[in-house]
């Protein structure tokens, strides 16, 4: 099955290049020049993944990203030219997946892409998980509290999913990253931190003393047996 991705670009070189790589990589790919006709892309169709410039002439990019999240769990890469620490995690706050820096190698691009689309909800076979009172049905790709679904991204899902397998044991951050984000050989631990900050915020009674996933301080992070 072909899988779509939307190019929100305002660079017309850049996003001719992102698009003729990705389509030569077999990818159904639509662009988008602004924030707004991006939205509008979206609204009219769902795609499987957003590739997201922060510098947009008309919307900020954190704002586009936070209203996507609003409205899907689309995976979202964000493209950015802004390396400073603090726009990197302000935008893994506002919901991406993932982000490259300009200038990036488009080969790297569609290898980020393609370890993010390998992710399935339910890729194998797990029983579900009572922690607290949390429920995780990996077959099902869901997780609840009391019977209430707790609304996680894709992403959210497979990093507790993966810490829920390993219940009891700490699992690195390296470790994460190949099993969640898919990638033996470049990734970036802030992308754990992050996404686990984003989990608490939902799975825990109070996120700043955490229960559920805990930290083990230079090692990782673990679940309760």
């Amino acid at each position: 099955m072909t899988r779509s991705v939307l190019i929100i670009e305002d660079d017309v070189r850049i996003r001719r290049i992102v698009a003729m790589t990705l389509r030569r990589e077999g990818l159904e790919v639509t662009e988008a020049a602004s924030g707004q006709e991006g939205l509008d892309q979206l609204e009219e169709r769902p795609h499987d993944m957003v590739l997201l410039d922060l510098m947009l002439p008309d919307r900020d990019g954190f704002e586009v990203c936070r209203e996507i999240r609003r409205r899907s769990d689309t995976p979202i890469i964000m493209i950015t030219a802004r390396t400073d620490s603090h726009d990197v995690v302000a935008g893994l706050e506002a919901g991406a997946d993932d982000y490259v820096t300009k200038p990036f190698v488009a080969k790297e691009l569609s290898a980020r892409i393609r370890a993010l689309a390998r992710r399935s909800r339910g890729d194998q076979v797990r029983p579900r998980i009572q922690i607290e009172d949390l429920e995780i049905a990996p077959q099902d790709g869901v997780v609840t509290r009391d019977g209430a679904v707790v609304p996680l991204t894709r992403t959210e899902f497979k990093l507790l999913s993966e810490l829920a397998a390993e219940r009891g044991r700490v699992v690195s951050r390296e470790e994460l990253l190949e099993r969640v984000w898919g990638y033996d050989y470049f990734g970036d631990s802030r992308l754990v931190d992050v996404h686990v900050r984003r989990l608490r915020k939902k799975i825990e009674s109070d996120p700043s003393a955490p229960t559920v996933v805990t930290t083990v301080r230079g090692m990782g992070y673990r679940l309760p047996e």
